[in-house]
């Protein structure tokens, strides 16, 4: 279940007697690699103590809407953020009639409706109950707004009868949730990414470099594998795990990205997105043996390093390119200055420094293309890099003639 690897998943538990299952189901979400965080109702707390789920999940349980603890005392807003997917399981038929009218008086509704991401409900009551006309109306509402509807099931019941209503098992909801990262939207497209630094050797020991640590570039291939794309990921050195269903190539310096981006673009690629932060320059010579500390200064002549973004944007029949900018001031002038420049489709921009952006694991990206802009709030920066694919997709399908909204992970971009 390695979809789930680095997932961060919040589960909603409700009141129903099918709650101590959830406890089993937060054991093998984070078995398949997941992080967990768990929201329950007052009502969920008479069925399976928060203590349970605080010692499976390795996470404190929230119940609160109002915590004094959160940021600003809004912990809705906090946990909606954090979540890579929200599933309610079990949803009782009171919680999914409160869902339904969009209700925000309690913590996990609150964070349903402000959530960004994926929401799923698995449904658990009588058979009766699911039967009734209101109950199937509140389900078809759901579904026509974008949640997911896992189960019921069919089976024997709590109160001793027979029939649809069951909560689906531990191990087909986590089948489930992995299915919520899963798309076709780029089916079929080559995608190129770059991620991580360069280095530009002084001598065998030293080196110039950018600070990235890589994470932002990794988070984009492993969201275009999800979104059904053959990718390729060439990066500088990182200390990261290749995603799956990535084809990796490690590179070391400017000149080799370089070399390793145009020789993957002679099988042409549908869209290149240059995550790396590429060193500009490079020394002009390198010395062969260590150098020594024999002067108070040292002068080092620097030569600089050829535009991998420029030189894939200007090949015939380039493919969609997307370029990255981290920047310390003026960020929206320049990136509209480098989106010109570099003649290129689409840029994410990016403010660096002071605890932003390098060497976090979240981020908030300022997207522009021709006739359009997006901001991507500050979130983690794999649902950063999922939004931002949506984008991608759109926009490459209007280039390529086909204006269709498209749906990441079950969210539209219109």
């Amino acid at each position: 279940m390695n979809k789930l690897n680095g997932k961060h998943i919040l589960l909603g538990v409700t009141g129903g007697i099918a709650a101590y299952k959830s406890a089993e189901l937060v054991r093998q979400l984070r078995r398949a690699g997941a992080e967990v965080q768990v929201v329950m109702t007052r009502a969920a707390t008479g069925f399976v103590t928060s203590l349970t789920f605080q010692a499976l999940s390795g996470n404190p349980v929230h119940t609160e809407l109002l915590d004094a603890g959160a940021e600003a005392a809004m912990g809705h807003i906090e946990l909606a953020r954090w979540a890579d997917a929200l599933l309610v399981a079990p949803a009782t038929a009171d919680f999914i009639a409160r869902l339904t009218q969009g209700r925000a008086d309690e913590l996990l509704t609150a964070v349903c409706l402000a959530c960004e991401t994926q929401v799923a409900i698995a449904p658990a009551m009588n058979r009766a109950m699911w039967d009734k006309p209101v109950t199937r109306a509140n389900i078809d509402t759901l579904r026509t707004r974008g949640i997911q509807i896992m189960g019921p099931a069919t089976g024997d019941q709590a109160c001793g009868e027979h029939g649809p209503g069951r909560l689906l098992e531990p191990e087909a909801l986590v089948t489930a949730v992995a299915g919520l990262f899963t798309s076709g939207v780029l089916a079929g497209r080559r995608v190129v990414v770059t991620a991580g630094p360069t280095r530009e050797a002084l001598d065998p020991v030293r080196y110039i470099s950018n600070r990235s640590s890589g994470r932002m570039g990794y988070a984009v291939a492993a969201a275009a594998a999800e979104a059904g794309a053959e990718v390729l990921l060439i990066s500088g050195p990182v200390s990261l795990a290749t995603p799956t269903g990535v084809q990796r190539i490690d590179v070391e310096s400017a000149s080799e990205m370089h070399d390793a981006v145009l020789q993957a673009q002679l099988v042409r690629s549908d869209i290149f997105i240059a995550v790396a932060a590429v060193a500009d320059y490079r020394p002009e010579a390198v010395a062969s043996q260590k150098l020594k500390k024999t002067t108070v200064t040292l002068n080092l002549s620097l030569r600089r390093n050829p535009d991998i973004l420029s030189a894939v944007a200007r090949l015939p029949d380039a493919p969609f390119t997307v370029g990255f900018a981290a920047e310390t001031q003026a960020l929206e002038a320049q990136a509209r200055s480098k989106l010109r420049d570099k003649a290129i489709d689409m840029i994410a921009a990016n403010l660096v420094g002071a605890g932003q952006g390098f060497d976090c694991e979240d981020n908030a990206l300022y997207v522009i293309w021709a006739g359009g802009e997006q901001l991507l709030a500050h979130a983690g920066k794999s649902k950063l890099a999922r939004q931002l694919l949506t984008l991608v997709a759109r926009q490459f399908n209007i280039r390529n003639g086909d204006g269709k909204v498209v749906k990441l992970h079950g969210k539209d971009s219109a």
